[in-house]
């Protein structure tokens, strides 16, 4: 077998259409989720398929830059990958993370094809067949033919149940922070009541002062939450909420690194760490993640950063080989109208995907999708994502002290 070397990397940013705009504590995906698919190229013939969240010509310059660096690495090598694009000195003045999830994502898809095998076989082996995923609701606007609105009560429970008769989830999330606190309390605790049985999770991206996290952590310790996520923000506030709240803590945001990972473990603020394969730099980092939680009984979960086919491919994979994985993962996949891989969107059999088991990740790209959302992109561009299009002018507070007004809704069908 020859041992395959680097030739080529390219990255082209992509817009992908979603039901309706989607809310947030910072701000709101308009409508769209822009994506950077990147394209590792090989001596051998092999290409192998990453993806980054965010794009565009910054996007695409930045992993023009790693040419330098990688033209001529043996895809094989991934601690020396890790070194030449992270050096944690280095990252001190130029963190790339991020850049490097999308690489090592092309690698291992690389060596997975180069040994004909799927990428679980040469991380540990695949513990499940299938990977199972919680609701992820969200606030949104209305997008007229494409998603109606989700504010009320009444319509978080529409969105909650139609969710459950066509994916099939048993556990449902809201991503929150967008209304004042006794508001939000109101409407997830309606929409966990409508779902017994179903576990429920509630994740306000740290918005909350540490005192209304408490108060709102108290008022739905009687439900069968998973966990409370991010409710408020940094390591001694996520400390302070976990002892006065009989829930467990999790986060995707404070404890993203090994480093802070060490902190929690001496000095414990969250109960589960919700590995993410982009925020922690890829799927063997977080694979090392998981065997530290373990040791300390920690709990794991995966977490989702806005994916399309390619890295749900990786979050799968991520999830089939995990001992200690008991929560269902989370995933923005079912908001999408499409994906840029063969065969389209990946279905939900019960609220579970299935790991694919083709090489490498197991998915291929479309090319003529590719093209249709990078047109896509070329004709409406990105978008704010700590911008909200109902609020003109408005940006995020930590705390958050500005909510949206829950008795205003907006129509806007020219959101692209």
């Amino acid at each position: 077998m020859k041992r395959p070397k680097i030739v080529d990397i390219r990255a082209t940013t992509v817009a992908v259409p979603l039901e309706a705009p989607i809310r947030h504590s910072n701000g709101a995906h308009w409508g769209k989720f822009v994506r950077t698919i990147v394209e590792v190229e090989t001596d051998t013939g092999i290409i192998g398929l990453g993806e980054m969240g965010g794009g565009g010509q910054s996007a695409e310059l930045a992993f023009a830059g790693l040419k330098d660096y990688l033209v001529g690495h043996d895809p094989f090598e991934f601690e020396a990958l890790w070194f030449k694009i992270c050096n944690p000195t280095a990252s001190l003045y130029n963190n790339r993370t991020q850049l490097h999830a999308a690489i090592e994502f092309a690698c291992l898809d690389i060596v997975g094809k180069t040994l004909d095998i799927p990428v679980h076989d040469f991380l540990g082996g695949k513990l499940r067949d299938e990977v199972g995923f919680a609701s992820y609701l969200f606030f949104r606007y209305d997008h007229n033919e494409r998603g109606g609105e989700v504010r009320t009560g009444e319509q978080l429970v529409a969105e909650a149940r139609r969710m459950k008769d066509r994916h099939g989830f048993t556990s449902h999330k809201l991503k929150a922070g967008v209304f004042p606190p006794d508001y939000e309390l109101d409407v997830y605790r309606a929409m966990a009541e409508s779902m017994p049985g179903d576990s429920v999770r509630y994740d306000p991206n740290a918005s909350h002062s540490v005192e209304d996290a408490i108060r709102f952590g108290r008022g739905i310790e009687d439900l069968r939450n998973d966990y409370f996520e991010d409710p408020t923000w940094g390591l001694n506030g996520m400390r302070r909420v976990r002892e006065a709240v009989r829930i467990p803590t999790a986060t995707n945001t404070v404890v993203i690194n090994f480093e802070q990972l060490a902190s929690n473990v001496l000095n414990p603020s969250c109960d589960v760490i919700l590995l993410d394969t982009t925020f922690w730099g890829g799927i063997r980092p977080c694979i090392k993640a998981a065997q530290i939680c373990d040791a300390f009984q920690l709990g794991v979960a995966v977490h989702s950063s806005g994916e399309l086919g390619i890295q749900l491919a990786t979050m799968l994979h991520l999830g089939a080989v995990l001992p200690n994985l008991v929560f269902t993962a989370d995933a923005h996949y079912h908001h999408l109208m499409d994906d840029i891989i063969v065969g389209g969107l990946m279905p939900y059999r019960n609220g579970k995907i299935k790991v694919p088991d083709k090489p490498g990740l197991g998915v291929e790209l479309d090319r003529d999708k590719l093209r249709q959302y990078a047109q896509y992109y070329q004709e409406f561009g990105g978008y704010p994502y700590d911008r909200d299009p109902g609020r003109k002018g408005w940006f995020s507070l930590v705390p958050n002290t500005r909510w949206a007004d829950p008795a205003v809704s907006i129509e806007d069908g020219k959101l692209a």
